[in-house]
Formats: structure tokens, sequence, C-alpha cells
């Protein structure tokens, strides 16, 4: 009987049409993900004036998606692991496509809001599947390269959210912004072939079937036989995936990623809010605080990247703790700045080192656990991550209200990323791959029962 290292396999196969695809609609649908989360600041001052909102009602409206977010990377994640990733992100991608579309025939704010949360579940619900099924079927010393660009369209998302409000509210009104949103609908049964459960998953479920057509679309080179016996991924453990985050000593683990998430969404959410403002109150003029902003983005996306990269060459925990160093020093920096061309650098290096830190930060958590609980994991992080964001504004309005001199603001916002890069500083790699070593043996020995069809 043949025997396949399904790690080894997947890890050995050449980057081929079928990653490919898998990138182009991960991309894809990511621009709309994002898309549909920040449309709402392009038709505000439209829909503030035809609905007589005021500033804290459209602030509340605009809250509903990223707490609809925060539930569904959590809801999502764990049910992604237990019931499959591709069922869960073709509903993730059906609900947030929708709900997003249908708010263009909103009658008013109450029905709008619902339909802002449910978008914002299913917004949450994409990352934990998507960064998990990169990640299962990546080429080696590709994954963290795969997410990198997956994340960068983030920023793609938001840039389209204003050029086709630009283009399509003069002349077609608010509500036609909204009915783009229903483009990956269209392009759904396209994206479905692309599409996979873990291999963990189906080798658990006894699905060989689809388990070998899996592996096939990944490396056609090799053949697979319908008598092959699969090995080399870690079992699953007794318990649910979410207790699983706590058990086989990835407790510390767990605990130090969700603080760097908050930290790190703290800073990012609050930064992004308040940087304008901020330079405001340093003396330049707005349009110079706007131009700091699209600095910052394109930092980011350079940032993510270039650390994609070094991650895959370095390993993710050496470029992230250094990088989130980088980021608080950067920031402090800002406040004493006072040559444009020097805070523009600046500004560019703290876009590089905290949004593109975050943006890699979702591949060292894929890849910190294993296959079956990794959309958990992303998901919960991702959950704590959006606590941290809604935090950050509110800390830059707190910090503002004090009065405090322009250097202490910056230096505030500069705190949380000294506490990212601690936290994952204390994250241990080393029990995590003692743990794993000793799973992979286990696998091993029992390679012929798991090949056995599910009863």
């Amino acid at each position: 009987m043949k025997t396949i290292n399904i790690r080894d396999f997947i890890a050995e196969a050449r980057f081929g049409r079928f990653h490919g695809g898998m990138l182009f609609w991960a991309c894809f649908i990511i621009t709309f993900d994002m898309y549909d989360l920040v449309v709402y600041g392009s038709v505000l001052p439209v829909l503030m004036k035809e609905w007589s909102l005021g500033p804290v009602e459209a602030g509340a409206i605009g809250s509903y998606g990223i707490f609809g977010m925060m539930i569904g990377a959590i809801l999502f994640g764990v049910l992604a692991d237990k019931i499959g990733r591709r069922k869960v992100l073709t509903a993730s991608i059906i609900l947030f496509s929708a709900a997003t579309a249908l708010c263009a025939f909103a009658p008013g704010p109450v029905t709008f809001s619902i339909l802002r949360g449910l978008g914002g579940l299913g917004i949450g619900g994409i990352l934990p599947c998507l960064i998990a099924m990169l990640t299962d079927y990546a080429p080696k010393n590709r994954a963290n390269s795969l997410v990198a660009i997956v994340m960068c369209f983030f920023s793609v998302g938001g840039i389209l959210a204003a050029f086709v409000a630009m283009l399509l509210l003069p002349a077609f009104g608010w509500h036609s912004v909204y009915l783009v949103a229903a483009l990956p609908l269209v392009f759904l049964p396209f994206m479905m072939k692309y599409f996979l459960d873990s291999p963990a998953s189906l080798l658990e479920k006894g699905k060989t079937d689809e388990l070998r057509d899996a592996l096939s679309k990944v490396n056609g080179q090799v053949a697979i036989g319908t008598n092959t016996a699969f090995t080399g991924l870690t079992q699953k453990e007794a318990g649910s995936p979410v207790g699983a985050l706590f058990t086989n000593r990835r407790a510390l683990g767990t605990i130090m990623i969700w603080i760097a998430f908050f930290m790190c969404l703290l800073m990012i959410n609050g930064l992004t809010t308040w940087l304008p403002k901020l330079m405001v109150e340093a003396g330049y003029a707005l349009s110079s605080g706007l131009t700091f902003m699209i600095v910052l983005n394109l930092g980011a996306i350079v940032g993510t990247l270039v650390l994609g990269k070094l991650a895959d060459k370095w390993g993710v925990k050496r470029v992230l703790v250094p990088m989130f160093v980088v980021s608080a020093l950067s920031l402090t920096l800002l406040g004493f700045g006072n040559n444009m061309a020097v805070l523009l650098l600046l500004v560019a290096i703290t876009g590089a080192c905290t949004m593109g830190a975050q943006n890699i930060s979702y591949a060292f958590v894929a890849q910190y656990y294993p296959s079956f609980m990794r959309s958990t994991a992303i998901g919960l992080a991702s959950g704590v991550g959006r606590m941290g964001a809604v935090v950050g504004p509110m800390f830059g309005g707190v910090l503002l209200t004090l009065s405090l001199p322009v250097e202490l603001n910056f230096l505030f916002f500069a705190i949380p990323g000294v506490f990212a890069a601690l936290a994952f500083l204390f994250v241990p790699l080393a029990a995590k791959s003692a743990g794993r070593k000793r799973k992979d043996q286990d696998t091993e020995a029992a390679a012929e029962d798991s090949m056995a069809p599910a009863p």
C-alpha cells in the first residue's frame, strides 16, 4: 500500500494554476469584504441628510457592522472547524453580500442597521476560513506571502469603495453604491471549486475521495491511487476546538496572542481614526493630515508584502516582535518631528510596522495551531482583536480631551505596540513544536486506521 505524508505532499507542490485561482478569489473576496464594511462612510453624508440622522445615531449605525464582525469571527470560526470551512465560507459570502446589497432597499435607519449587523456577521466569518484554507494548502515557505498578498486587498477594498461612490453617487444615488456589493454572489459559482475543507477534516470524516481530489488539485504531478494511505497530520484532540486552545501547553500562547491582537488593533484603529486630528493639533493643515493617512496605508501595503517575504524566510515570530518595537519607536518620534519629509517617512514606517505586522499576525496564528482547530483560533483571536478596535477610537478621544502635549499623545499611542511585542515574545514556540512532533508520530503509527472509511 502506498503511503502519502499529506503535509510533505502539499509543501513540496509547486505554486500552480490551482494556487493562483485560490489566491485570486481570496483577494476578490477580501476586496468586497472591506468594501462592504467601509462603503457606509462614503454615503454617510447623504444618509444623514435623507434620514435626518444626528452624529450619535449615525455613529451607532456605523458600529453595528464592527460588532457584527466581532461576533461573526468567533461564531463562524468555531463552526468552520466543526462543519467544514467550505460550507462556512460560502455561507459567509452569501450573508455579507446579500445583506449589504439589501441595504439599498432599506426604507429607514432601523432596517438599515439590522442589515449592517447581519453583513458584519458574514464579514467576520471570512478571515478565519480563508486564512486557514490558504495555510492548509500553501506550498513550502509560501504561506506567509500568500496571506500577506490577500491582506493587502483590504486597502484595495477601501479604495474601491471611495471610487465607486465618486462615480455612482452623483448620477444614481446612494442605493447604487450598495447594489455593487452583490457582485460576489454573481461570481460565487466560479469560486466554489477553489474552496476546500482542510485535509485533516476530510481524513477524519473518512472523505478519502474528496481528499484525493483536493490533493490532486494542489499537486497534480503525483498520481494518488484509491488504496493510498495518508499520514503526516495532527490528530484531532478530544473535546471542542475552543477548549483545545488551552490544552497541550497552548494556554500561555493563546492568552499572549489575544493580548497582542487586542493591543495592535487598539493602536491601529485609534491611530487611523485620530491621525489627521493629531497632526492638526501639531500645527499642520488638515490636507496634510489626510496626506499622512494615505502614506500610512501605502506603508501598510508595502510593509505587509515585505514582512510576508521575511516571515517565510526567518519565521513569523522573529519578524513580528521587532516590527512592533519599531512601530512604537516610530510613533513616539512622530511627536517630536518637524520636518515634513521625515514625518512622512515615520508615518510610512508606522503603517508598515503596525498594520503590516497585524496582517502577518493572522499568518502566525494559522501556523501556530493544528489544522483541526485553525479556524477557531483565528476567529477567536480576530474577535478579541475587534474589541481592541472598538476601544481604540475611544482611547484616542480620551487622550484629546486631556489636552496633553502632542508628544505625549503619540507616546500613549505607542505603548500598545510595546505590549503587543512583549506578548508575541512570550508565545512559547518550543512547546508547540514538541506537541506537534509527538502527535505526528502517533498519526503515522495509526496510518492504516486513519485510512479506514468512517462507519
